[in-house]
């Protein structure tokens, strides 16, 4: 069974860094692989999850909010995704989950992704 595990989340200050880590396990059996991979967030009083980055076969996507300041990456032999989140502002706060397509697709739909992690929360104060 896939299983996502999402880490590194925490409270910093305006400007700070963070770097988010989505290890992905299960991966055995009919999904030995999941091709696209990304990075929602939820803000408290919103309903909907952002997309944040995705990452598909080497091309990474952003949304033009972190453009600039966030970089996701994939480490293949770990079965590890990483985002990196630099200058880091107070409108960053959010809990941030780590999803799993395996066919891929609209990296920002929701309907894309199989699997999904439980989120790690980031807190950025003023």
């Amino acid at each position: 069974q896939v299983q996502i595990v999402e880490s590194g989340g925490g409270s910093v200050q305006a400007g700070g860094s963070l770097k988010l880590s989505c290890l992905i396990s299960g991966l055995t059996g009919t999904v030995r692989t999941v091709n696209l991979v990304g990075w929602f967030r939820q803000a408290p009083g919103k309903e909907e999850r952002e997309g944040v980055a995705g990452i598909w076969s080497g091309s990474t996507y952003y949304a033009d909010s972190v453009k600039g300041r966030f970089t996701i990456s994939r480490d293949y032999a770990t079965h590890t995704i990483h985002l990196e989140m630099t200058s880091l502002k107070p409108d960053d706060s959010a809990m941030y989950y780590c999803a799993a397509s395996r066919l891929g697709g609209s990296w920002t739909s929701l309907d894309t992704y199989d699997f999904w992690g439980q989120g790690t929360q980031v807190t950025v104060s003023s």
